[in-house]
């Protein structure tokens, strides 16, 4: 491993202006930037420990509705939080159904958002990777690519994002809070993460010295408990990422779908929301025929970028059975095998607690 700088800053505002310096990164839980850094993937001159600083450690509930997931709120306590859990179950779902619990017990909120891809090739750092190295070639292109994208790929990148989290999270309009040298802003989570395009290596929109402070979701996400579902399917029951998951929330008024929200996770570099699928459900009787047409919608932009077009027809179904289990209602429990779509079916009726 390459030496470092290691910095405590005691504030924000001292983290941000000490990783505004070159090759300066965030260090949280680490449970991905060490193993990248012990890889040889990445290199920084220096870490910023961020895991002292005051108030990043909370889960709050603000005047006007808004609930804020500080960024280093651990993903185990975020997922077994009851009002959390009661409010926006899918995040609970996604959150149980990732990792293992020793890493949820240390993974952070923030640390999950800056998940990097689990492309073989950015990981082999004897294979070309444009992410790594901009200009290099991408060496997923003909290679192993089962599980790579469907959905907003370039010739320069292939590779998904990996995260469970980020899929409720972009289904529910969450946003991401930024600590900035110039001050503060926030950023919408469906524009936070970017496209590969001709630049893979600019994976979201964080400048140098951006810290990530919260996470936020707005009230009106809340609207969406008593019908959402996060389902994901992986090669392996438990400790396995996703081939393709989906996040779906629905907004009932009597026998008709008042509002639809559909998000898919590792068909693309970020978590991929289905806004044309959500139009049509919306006015729409919950039937398996409007699930199918929606299911279509949703994957009608994906093309195979190798070996993977099973994945598009796998996303499909998927969609279809999470609308079908959203629509019959939010089970009481989390299932015994989380977000698993094979998993027994609960009974519905009553909000998720964790």
């Amino acid at each position: 491993m390459k030496a470092f700088d290691y910095i405590r800053p005691a504030s924000v505002a001292e983290a941000v202006a000490a990783a505004a310096r070159p090759g300066a990164a965030y260090l949280a839980a680490g449970t991905n930037l060490l193993d990248l850094m012990k890889g040889g993937v990445t290199r920084p001159d220096a870490l910023v420990d961020i895991t002292r600083l005051p108030g990043l450690d909370r889960i709050e509930r603000l005047a006007d509705g808004t609930t804020r997931i500080g960024a280093l709120v651990r993903n185990a306590a975020l997922a077994h939080d009851p009002v959390i859990a009661k409010r926006y179950p899918a995040l609970a779902e996604a959150l149980l159904s990732g990792a293992s619990g020793q890493l949820r017990n240390v993974a952070t909120t923030a640390g999950n958002v800056l998940q990097r891809t689990r492309c073989q090739y950015f990981y082999d750092t004897a294979s070309a990777c444009n992410k790594r190295d901009p200009g290099a070639g991408c060496e997923a292109r003909g290679g192993v690519t089962r599980g790579h994208a469907i959905l907003g790929w370039s010739q320069h990148c292939i590779a998904t994002h990996p995260s469970d989290f980020c899929v409720p999270l972009a289904a529910l309009d969450a946003s991401v809070e930024i600590a900035w040298p110039a001050g503060a802003r926030s950023v919408p989570l469906e524009a936070f993460h970017r496209l590969p395009g001709d630049h893979p290596e600019r994976e979201t929109v964080l400048e140098p010295g951006d810290l990530i402070v919260a996470v936020t979701l707005p009230a009106d996400a809340e609207g969406f408990a008593g019908h959402s579902r996060y389902l994901k399917v992986r090669e392996r029951t438990s400790y396995a990422f996703a081939v393709v998951s989906a996040a779906v929330g629905l907004r009932m008024e009597g026998d008709r779908i008042a509002e639809a929200r559909i998000a898919l996770g590792s068909v693309a570099l970020k978590p991929w929301r289905a806004r044309e699928a959500e139009h049509l459900l919306a006015g729409a009787a919950p039937t398996p025929e409007t699930f199918a047409r929606a299911a279509q919608a949703a994957l009608a932009e994906a093309t195979p970028s190798g070996d993977n077009a099973h994945k598009i027809e796998l996303a499909r179904r998927l969609v279809v059975r999470a609308l079908t289990l959203a629509a019959a209602g939010t089970p009481a429990l989390v299932p015994a095998l989380p977000a698993s779509p094979f998993a027994p079916l609960p009974s519905a009726g009553a909000p998720v607690h964790a």
